[in-house]
C-alpha cells in the first residue's frame, strides 16, 4: 500500500562496506517486520494459495506455496540413531585449578579462564518422539569453544560402558532398540533380544549393574553425574602422556526417582526433564556440575588390578581420588531447538592441542563413528559451518573448499598446501603449525595385527560384584526388583536361566533374589573366563546417603480448595522457597480458590494435570468442605496416594485427615501435620522417606 506520500515503502536500509581486500560487500538488512520469502520477497498474502479463479486449482506458477511446503516438507532430519531425544543449554566453563604438569590445552592451564560451552543430555535408547524417564543411560555431551579450537567431551551420566570391543556397538543398539519384527518396545531394555544379547556377553554385567540401578532413571538431568567413560590422555609440553578420567558431578547431588513414578511420570508428563531443565534456567536457578579428573601415570595404569583401556572398568575413587579442577554453569536456553539442540553435532574427535586418545578400542572405534554419523544426519561435510558447531574461541582455516551447503565463501587461488603464492605476493593461505598444533602423543605400538582381546580384558564379574555390594540395602533391593521386572518382559526361557546363570558370578544373594522374583529354581553357575575377585568396598558408588539434605533445585506442590487456610500456604511456601524449592499451587480448577477470609488464590497447575509424581513433596492444604468434595476424586486420592507410596514428604492440616485415610497413607516421620507449623515440614521434605519403603511395595 502506498505511504501517506503515496510511495510504496522502501526496502530496510543496507550498507555498502570495503573489505580488507577491497572488495565490496553488503551487509545484511535488519528486518522490518514484514513477511517475505527466503530470498527476501515480501508477500502481499500469505493465507491463501494462487488459483484459477475463487474455487479453481492451484497454480503451478505460485512459488510463495511451493517455498512455503518445500521447506516444511524438508524440515526433519534424519534422528540420531541412539540419543535421539535430547535436551540442551548453553554455559560456560572455568577452570580452578591449573593441570599445567600433565597438559599444554589452554582451557585445562589457565585458571580463571571461562570458556563457552553447549551441553546436551539424552536417553539412549528411545525415538526422539519417546519420553523422558524410561529406564535408560543417559547421554551427558559437553561441547568446549575453547581458543584452540572445540572440545567434545561426549559422555553417559554411567561411567562405564555394555561392550568392550566398538566392533560391537552395532549389535548392541540393535539388541536394545524396537524389535525388528514387531516394532516395539520403544525405549526399554525389558524384552527378549537386549537380555538373549547380554546373556550372551558377559563383558556387559558391570554395566548392567548399572543400568539396573536407580543411576538409570535420575530425577533431572540437573541432579545426574556425567563421565567420559572412555580414558583419555593428557600430553604436556614436553610430549609425555598421563592418562585421565573426565567426571561432572552436580551441585545439587545425584538424585533418582522411584521406578513406578518414573512410569507415572512418563503419562503425566512425557517432556519432564525437559521442562525441568528449561524452567530452571528460566527461573535463574542454573544447574552447576563440579569439574574433576582422575589423573593416572602409565606406570601406576600398569599396577591397577584391571586394564585402564577396558571401558566396562571403573578406577574407583578410593583407589585414585577425583580431583576437582573447574566447574560448568548452564545459564542460558536455546533460543531454538532445531537450530542448535537438534543440529549440535558432537564428536570424539574434536580434542584440542594436550588431549588425546588412548588405545581403548570402544574409543577408537568412536573416533570414526560419530563423525560418519553427522554426515549422513546433517547431509553435508560443511556441518561444522552450523552456528552450534562452529568454532568460537578462535577461527577455522584451511584449504577445504566446496561440497553440499558450503556456507562461506573462499577467496583467492590457493586451495592446496604447500603453496609458494605468497611469494608472488598473492594470499598464500594458512600453514601448519609445528609448535602449537596438535600432536599425537607418541606412544610405543608393537606386535602382529590380531583380531584378538587383551586377556586383561577377561575379567568380567569383578567389578559387577564390587558395585552391587558397594550399593545401600536400599539401592541392593532396587536393583534386584529392576532386573526381575525386565525378565519378566522376557518371553524365552533360556534367556532368563542365562541371565541367572552369569549373576551367580556377582553375587549369589542377587541371583537368588532375581530367582525368587521369577518363581525360578537357579541354574548351575556360568564358568566365568577369568574368577571373580572381591575388592575393596566402594562407597562412592551408591547414591543414598550422598545428596545434600536441601530443597535447592526440588519441587513442592501444594493442594488447595476454596476455604483453605491462606496463612498455611503462605508458610509452607516461604518456608520451601527460603531453601531454594519451586513451590507450585495445585487446585481442583485453572482458575484457582477463593481462601477463608475472601481472598483469591492463583493455581499454578490444574489437579488432573498436576500429579503429585512431578514434585519432590506435597502439602494438602484444604477446608472440610473442600476435603469432602474431593473425596470423590480420584486425582485427589491418587495425589495423596502416590506421595505416600513414592516415598514423599506429605504435609496435611486437619482438615484433609479424611483424604489421607481413604489413600491409605500411614503415619510416619514423613507424614506432618501443619498445624505443628511449616517448618516441622521441611527435614523430610529434604529426602525420601526410605523406612517406608517395606511397607508399600514388594522389592526382590
Amino acid at each position: 500500500m502506498p505511504n501517506d506520500k503515496g510511495r510504496a515503502p522502501s526496502a530496510p536500509d543496507s550498507k555498502l562496506i570495503v573489505a580488507p581486500g577491497g572488495e565490496l560487500h553488503q551487509t545484511a538488512s535488519q528486518p522490518d517486520g514484514r513477511l517475505t520469502t527466503n530470498f527476501g520477497v515480501p508477500l502481499s498474502d500469505d493465507q491463501n494459495s494462487l488459483k484459477a479463479g475463487p474455487r479453481g486449482p492451484a497454480l503451478l506458477e505460485d512459488f510463495v506455496l511451493r517455498e512455503k511446503i518445500q521447506h516444511f516438507d524438508h524440515e526433519r532430519i534424519p534422528e540420531r540413531i541412539v540419543h535421539a531425544r535430547g535436551s540442551a543449554a548453553h554455559g560456560f566453563f572455568e577452570l580452578t585449578t591449573s593441570l599445567a604438569p600433565y597438559t599444554r590445552a589452554n582451557i585445562l592451564t589457565e585458571v580463571g579462564q571461562r570458556t563457552e560451552v553447549f551441553t546436551r543430555f539424552s536417553t539412549v535408547a528411545g525415538g526422539a518422539g519417546s519420553v523422558d524417564t524410561p529406564r535408560d543411560v543417559r547421554g551427558f555431551a559437553v561441547k568446549f569453544y575453547t581458543r584452540e579450537g572445540n572440545w567434545d567431551l561426549v559422555g553417559n551420566n554411567i561411567p562405564v560402558f555394555f561392550i568392550q570391543d566398538a566392533i560391537k556397538f552395532p549389535d548392541l543398539i540393535h539388541a536394545v532398540k524396537m524389535e525388528s519384527d514387531r516394532g516395539y518396545p520403544q525405549a526399554a531394555s525389558a524384552h527378549d533380544t537386549f537380555w538373549d544379547f547380554i546373556g550372551l556377553m558377559p563383558e556387559a554385567t558391570h554395566m548392567v549393574m548399572w543400568a539396573m540401578s536407580d543411576r538409570a532413571i535420575p530425577r533431572s538431568f540437573r541432579m545426574m553425574e556425567g563421565f567420559g567413560v572412555n580414558t583419555f590422555r593428557l600430553v604436556n609440553e614436553k610430549g609425555e602422556g598421563t592418562f585421565v578420567k573426565f567426571h561432572w558431578r552436580p551441585k545439587l547431588g545425584t538424585q533418582s526417582t522411584c521406578w513406578d513414578e518414573a512410569l507415572k511420570i512418563a503419562g503425566a508428563d512425557p517432556d519432564f526433564h525437559r521442562r525441568d531443565l528449561h524452567e530452571a534456567i528460566a527461573g535463574g536457578h542454573f544447574p552447576e556440575w563440579e569439574f574433576g579428573v582422575q589423573l593416572v601415570s602409565q606406570a601406576e595404569a600398569d599396577a591397577l588390578p584391571f586394564d585402564i583401556l577396558d571401558a566396562t572398568k571403573l578406577i574407583p575413587e578410593e583407589m585414585v581420588p577425583i580431583q576437582v579442577v573447574g566447574r560448568m554453569v548452564l545459564d542460558r536456553n536455546p533460543d531454538n531447538f532445531f537450530a542448535e539442540t537438534e543440529q549440535a553435532a558432537f564428536l570424539p574427535t574434536n580434542m584440542p592441542p594436550g588431549i588425546d586418545a588412548s588405545e581403548d578400542p570402544l574409543l577408537q572405534g568412536r573416533l570414526f563413528s560419530y563423525q560418519d554419523t553427522q554426515l549422513s544426519r546433517l547431509g553435508s561435510v560443511n556441518f561444522h559451518q552450523l552456528p552450534i558447531n562452529q568454532a568460537k574461541g578462535c577461527p577455522f582455516q584451511n584449504m577445504q573448499r566446496d561440497g553440499h551447503m558450503q556456507m562461506q565463501i573462499p577467496k583467492g587461488r590457493a586451495n592446496y598446501e604447500p603453496n609458494s603464492l605468497a611469494e608472488a605476493g598473492e594470499e598464500g593461505g594458512p600453514r601448519e603449525d609445528p609448535k602449537g598444533g596438535f600432536r599425537t602423543a607418541a606412544m610405543a605400538v608393537e606386535g602382529p595385527k590380531v583380531r584378538l582381546r587383551a586377556e586383561t580384558f577377561a575379567d568380567h564379574y569383578s567389578q559387577a560384584r564390587l558395585f552391587f555390594r558397594s550399593q545401600t540395602r536400599i539401592e541392593q533391593a532396587h536393583l534386584a526388583s529392576a532386573i526381575v521386572f525386565e525378565l519378566s518382559k522376557c518371553s524365552f526361557e533360556h534367556v532368563r536361566q542365562r541371565i541367572l546363570a552369569n549373576l551367580q558370578n556377582v553375587d549369589s544373594d542377587l541371583a537368588q533374589r532375581v530367582a525368587t522374583g521369577l518363581n525360578m529354581d537357579l541354574p548351575a553357575r556360568a564358568e566365568p573366563a577369568v574368577e571373580p575377585k572381591d575388592m575393596e568396598l566402594s562407597p562412592m558408588l551408591r547414591i543414598v546417603g550422598k545428596y545434600p539434605q536441601t530443597l535447592m533445585g526440588r519441587a513442592v506442590g501444594i493442594l488447595v480448595t476454596d476455604g483453605a487456610d491462606g496463612a498455611i500456604v503462605e508458610a509452607v511456601r516461604k518456608a520451601a522457597e527460603g531453601e531454594g524449592a519451586t513451590v507450585k499451587v495445585v487446585a481442583p480448577k485453572i482458575g484457582g480458590v477463593t481462601l477463608k477470609g475472601g481472598d483469591v488464590l492463583k493455581a499454578d497447575g490444574q489437579l488432573a494435570g498436576s500429579p503429585s509424581v512431578i514434585f519432590d513433596a506435597v502439602a494438602v492444604v484444604v477446608s472440610a468442605e473442600g476435603c469432602a468434595q474431593l473425596l470423590g476424586e480420584s486425582a485427589a486420592t491418587d495425589f495423596v496416594a502416590n506421595a505416600f507410596v513414592h516415598l514423599k514428604a506429605i504435609g496435611f492440616t486437619a482438615q484433609a485427615k479424611p483424604l489421607l485415610d481413604k489413600a491409605g497413607v500411614q503415619t510416619d516421620a514423613g507424614v506432618v501435620d501443619l498445624g505443628s507449623g511449616a517448618e516441622a515440614f521441611l527435614p523430610p521434605a529434604r529426602t525420601r522417606q526410605w523406612d517406608r519403603e517395606p511397607s508399600v511395595r514388594m522389592l526382590a
